[in-house]
């Protein structure tokens, strides 16, 4: 079983291609058949991804700042793109050393999502490898932030970070259950080197368990860098998936 929602890609994968010729970029993604795309830098990039209904794709989400930072900003570029889950991409790993700053965390998305909520948008949390080397009382940090945030917080999980981060992804998966509602797909040799990430189907993840283990939830193709083309690894990345049984 899998997910009915289209595979999305996150544009910080091609951050470089994007500063370049934005247009060039888009008509790439759209014909290798990407319909949905995940927005980073919301509010810088807003007048640009204005433009992505003329290329076919639309927004699946968007990466932004909302932990003690000003969120207007992020919800009039939401509303302006057609953007309803906002996900909060980053936070110090500083902040993740005790229990008492993971709630601090989880009180301030639920504060803001309790806003966007009344806008009609939904807030997430990504996750990097950090959130995963936290444990309180055994439990990772991510998950102690899960049992913390209100009902209508949704996780994006990123996989790969994840596993860096020493757990096994599929379990996590099956643990965080249905607060899972979108998946960043990676692959690589889990280092910390983002030059050592490969297209998806070439690494060292198990990809169809991961896929298997969270069907509920929007699969997101990233790679943080890559040594090569990047249009081609995100292509080769899109064909894996499908055979896979996924849909663009």
């Amino acid at each position: 079983m899998t997910t009915t929602a289209p595979l999305s890609v996150q544009l910080y994968t091609v951050r470089r291609e994007l500063a370049a010729d934005p247009a060039g970029t888009f008509e790439r993604l759209s014909a290798i058949g990407f319909s949905t795309v995940e927005l980073f830098a919301l509010v810088e990039f807003a007048e640009a991804y204005s433009d992505l209904p003329k290329y076919g794709l639309a927004p699946s989400s968007a990466h932004v700042s909302l932990v003690d930072a000003d969120v207007v900003p992020v919800f009039e570029a939401a509303r302006a793109v057609g953007v309803t889950t906002v996900i909060q991409s980053f936070t110090d790993p500083s902040r993740w050393t005790n229990g008492d700053d993971i709630a601090a965390i989880a009180a301030e998305l639920n504060r803001v999502a309790a806003i966007a909520a009344d806008i009609g948008i939904t807030v997430g949390y990504h996750n990097h490898a950090w959130e995963l080397q936290s444990r309180v009382d055994g439990t990772t940090g991510l998950e102690v932030l899960a049992d913390l945030l209100d009902p209508g917080v949704v996780l994006e999980v990123d996989t790969y970070w994840a596993a860096v981060g020493g757990a096994d992804p599929v379990a996590l998966l099956e643990r965080l259950g249905s607060r899972v509602q979108l998946l960043h797909i990676k692959d690589g040799p889990l280092s910390t080197n983002d030059l050592e990430q490969v297209a998806v189907g070439s690494g060292s993840m198990p990809v169809p368990a991961i896929l298997a283990a969270a069907p509920q939830a929007i699969r997101v193709v990233e790679l943080d860098d890559f040594d090569g083309d990047m249009l081609t690894a995100v292509a080769d990345s899109a064909a894996y998936l499908v055979g896979l049984g996924e849909r663009l």
